[in-house]
């Protein structure tokens, strides 16, 4: 542990300072297929009960019209989070006519590229774009990859916060450059650390064949009938068989400070891809995708976690961080568990905050291109053996055993999850159960499963497939257990006031953004790609 960051401890544990730790901001996005009672994709449109994909600030669609997309407030407490998200699957599920939420980030049965419907938002300039840009995703992954499914856990710390921390470190000058500082510390610590992430919470040891129908250079085996996986695998998801892109391998964004992540995005945003270029733009009257470039917007860039900051009407990310600076990270690692009935549940997030504020506390060195090949090659091997008994990692030059590392890890966070726990009793406006000592219990349990793997969600995944007779039996027996419990908690009548009358508004918010066009899809294309 450095002097450094027990110095932070040490302050922060000052009675006037601890509560600034009870009001981390938090906000969560989850997707989910909607299936068949056979485990196929849906092929319906996205139910219009549940409101416009394009307009609804809850419910959305991500890649395609089956991949649902729940997106929470901004919350303080751990349980409104936990609770707003059940609240989204209960209404949902009222409105869904023989379909189940496939609790799976692998998807389910699948029957080729055509039986993954991309979704539509409607016939506005904005809608049009999003569909395209989805349509370029195709062309140059396949619609398969982006059939999977995550969770994205949004972190950020309250004004107070920053205003206590820069006097802490002893700076002064803007507040907003010095926040957008800090979480670009937390976010090259966050890289270095994040093997540890994907072997507490990977949830995709396994996955059903037609996933890899066209694919011949895998190395997956058989676990069971129609299922492939590997023995020790934590988050096949996470792997190259995921969201991985070959023209993205060779790029190097920095993430030592905002003016080279932004100038590195920047550039990979305008330079035109060869590969991309063979697809075309627009070929016989239809787009095929936004442009040919390395990227055809900033969110086709695939990170493990983002600085983001929110945006204006029709402003781009990039533009938004460039001009206001970092607001928050958006950590994109976390695979659904499936075993969980919304994916994530109290422990996981607490843990997260524990892991996310030593991240941002401890010392942080710039990256340097070989540790950053440090790093992928530890998330490698913790993705595809994290399991393995002997597993080793590297750490400054040698071969660690990976139990040794992930202790000492565990070790380093127990204090400030301690803090937390002192922060949360001292609490009078928090009468919740994260009193008492939720956070340390959190990090106590992420020891347990170092100690035993097959505590993992990826250990008992696997065995669940072994025992059900297959990744997608196992995952449907999930999908119709998790329908059950939603069907038996009626949703209260103003939640479900609240969000019926949520859907009608996005209908109509999107019908006005359909009759304010002024300009033809060209020229709106043009003038959004040149801005």
């Amino acid at each position: 542990m450095s002097d450094l960051y027990q110095t932070h401890l040490q302050h922060l544990g000052d009675a006037k300072n601890l509560p600034l730790l009870t009001r981390i901001q938090r906000g969560i996005e989850k997707e989910g297929l909607r299936v068949t009672s056979t485990a196929t994709m849906a092929q319906t449109q996205h139910p219009q009960a549940l409101g416009s994909a394009l307009t609804h600030s809850s419910i959305t669609t991500d890649y395609s019209e089956a991949l649902l997309e729940y997106i929470t407030p901004v919350f303080h407490r751990v349980d409104d989070s936990i609770n707003y998200l059940a609240d989204l699957h209960r209404f949902t599920l009222n409105h869904l006519q023989g379909e189940y939420l496939w609790p799976a980030s692998m998807p389910c049965r699948l029957s080729g590229d055509n039986s993954i419907p991309i979704a539509q938002y409607g016939r506005s300039n904005i809608g049009k774009m999003k569909h395209v840009y989805r349509q370029g995703l195709a062309h140059r992954y396949g619609r398969t990859m982006q059939s999977i499914a995550g969770i994205h856990y949004n972190f950020s710390m309250p004004d107070d916060f920053w205003s206590y921390y820069q006097k802490l470190r002893g700076e002064s000058g803007d507040i907003q450059q010095f926040k957008s500082q800090c979480y670009f510390d937390l976010i090259r610590n966050f890289r270095r650390h994040s093997w540890l992430l994907i072997y507490l919470f990977g949830a995709s040891p396994v996955l059903d064949r037609s996933f890899v129908a066209n694919n011949d250079n895998h190395n997956l085996s058989q676990v069971g009938q129609n299922t492939l996986g590997l023995p020790f695998a934590t988050s096949l998801r996470m792997s190259d068989l995921g969201y991985q892109s070959t023209a993205q391998s060779n790029l190097a964004i920095s993430y030592n400070d905002l003016d080279s992540y932004c100038q590195g995005l920047s550039q990979a945003i305008t330079q035109p891809c060869p590969d991309y270029e063979k697809i075309g733009v627009k070929v016989d009257n239809h787009y095929r995708q936004l442009n040919a470039n390395i990227l055809q917007i900033e969110n086709e860039y695939y990170s493990e976690i983002r600085p983001k900051r929110t945006t204006q009407s029709y402003e781009k990310p990039l533009t938004a961080l460039k001009q206001r600076g970092v607001e928050y990270v958006e950590v994109r690692i976390l695979d659904t568990n499936p075993l969980l009935p919304v994916g994530i549940d109290q422990q996981q997030i607490r843990f997260l905050d524990a892991f996310l504020l030593y991240c941002l506390l401890a010392d942080s060195p710039k990256l340097t291109a070989d540790e950053n090949k440090v790093i992928a090659e530890n998330q490698q091997r913790v993705i595809l053996a994290g399991r393995n008994p002997s597993l080793l990692l590297q750490q400054q030059g040698e071969e660690v055993t990976f139990k040794q590392l992930a202790n000492a890890l565990l070790n380093n966070i127990i204090p400030i999850a301690n803090l937390l726990d002192q922060a949360h009793q001292m609490s009078t406006t928090d009468p919740s159960a994260e009193q008492h000592q939720a956070y340390g219990q959190a990090v106590n349990a992420q020891h347990d499963k170092v100690d035993n793997s097959e505590l993992t969600p990826s250990g008992l995944i696997m065995q669940m497939s072994t025992n059900q007779g297959g990744f997608i039996e196992s995952m449907l027996f999930q999908a119709k257990k998790h329908h059950a419990y939603f069907k038996s908690q009626e949703l209260s009548a103003e939640v479900s006031n609240q969000l019926t009358q949520a859907a009608t508004t996005s209908w109509q918010q999107q019908q006005q953004i359909e009759v304010s066009d002024e300009l033809c899809f060209d020229e709106y294309l043009q003038q959004y790609i040149s801005a």
